[in-house]
């Protein structure tokens, strides 16, 4: 069993981005800007905010967090969204989700300009993805993708399960697999609420990837020998144990499932960080087109 480390493989991408931010210093050129909004106090979204926040001064890019409260009318945040899409000054935002209930998060989405979608998530940018043209990838999948092909993942002819079917990981991440070139070329099941028989779908897969936010859902029953196993979820569990008062539980259950497979992602380091390090990585891109 091979650990698929998203923080040495975040690390290493990171620091190729940050020596691409020195050479635009060094030519007087402007360095990359990304935006975070944010609306109210979810702990999850503060934590991963920060983080990206955090990897901007790592490879020095510039970056701005909008923090509003969660009281804010959809119309005010529309105005915020536009004011982002006509600033030259910003090469890229991602508005952080979940938004709250009274608030269109399809709304929002579509009034992002897709050149600054640095997220991913507008229907151009995933539209684009679908059919092989330059687009940013969302974050996640993409760098699920890069995790892969760091470690050398064989993925050609493979049989694939992605379990989960949401705009953000699900169907990306299924696009990507069945592309024709590396990492790809797979034969990908999407599963979902109303697939039936999951457990014998996963059984015949030789890639497994976990987003569908339940807590240790892939049991080593699920997983043939010698699969890998993508751990997309995230969830927190109360642990008065710990000093958060929460422990960070992945859709898969790690210790059961892992004496099985040949590769595997730990949670957390696994996938979060290498979505961190595709968000700057599509900031750069945008910021080169800009």
């Amino acid at each position: 069993m091979i650990l698929l480390d998203g923080n040495l493989t975040a690390s290493a991408i990171k620091k190729e981005i940050a020596e691409k931010v020195q050479r635009l210093i060094a030519e007087g050129k402007s360095v990359p800007h990304l935006a975070a909004v944010l609306v109210g106090e979810n702990g999850a979204s503060l934590t991963y905010v920060n983080a990206k926040v955090k990897a901007c001064e790592e490879v020095g890019f510039r970056s701005t967090l909008i923090h509003k409260p969660e009281n804010i009318s959809g119309e005010e945040l529309l105005e915020i969204i536009e004011q982002l899409n006509s600033d030259p000054s910003i090469d890229g935002y991602i508005v952080q989700q979940p938004l709250p209930l009274h608030i269109s998060e399809q709304q929002i989405l579509l009034a992002i300009d897709p050149a600054k979608d640095v997220d991913g998530f507008h229907p151009e940018n995933v539209g684009r993805v679908a059919l092989g043209l330059p687009g940013h990838i969302p974050a996640t999948p993409y760098g699920i993708i890069r995790l892969l092909d760091h470690y050398g993942v064989e993925t050609e002819g493979k049989n694939a399960i992605v379990l989960g079917r949401s705009h953000i990981v699900g169907l990306p991440m299924a696009i990507l697999l069945q592309r024709n070139e590396y990492p790809g070329n797979c034969t990908v099941t999407i599963a979902h609420s109303r697939t039936k028989d999951i457990a014998n779908l996963c059984r015949s897969s030789d890639i497994i990837v976990a987003a569908i936010g339940k807590p240790g859902f892939v049991t080593a029953d699920m997983v043939k020998e010698g699969a890998v196993v993508i751990d997309v979820g995230i969830t927190r569990l109360p642990d008065a144990s710990k000093k958060s008062g929460f422990r960070l539980k992945g859709d898969v259950d790690f210790d059961a499932v892992a004496p099985k497979t040949s590769f595997i992602t730990p949670v957390p380091g696994g996938v979060g960080p290498m979505t961190i390090v595709s968000l700057l990585s599509n900031t750069l891109i945008a910021s080169a087109k800009r």
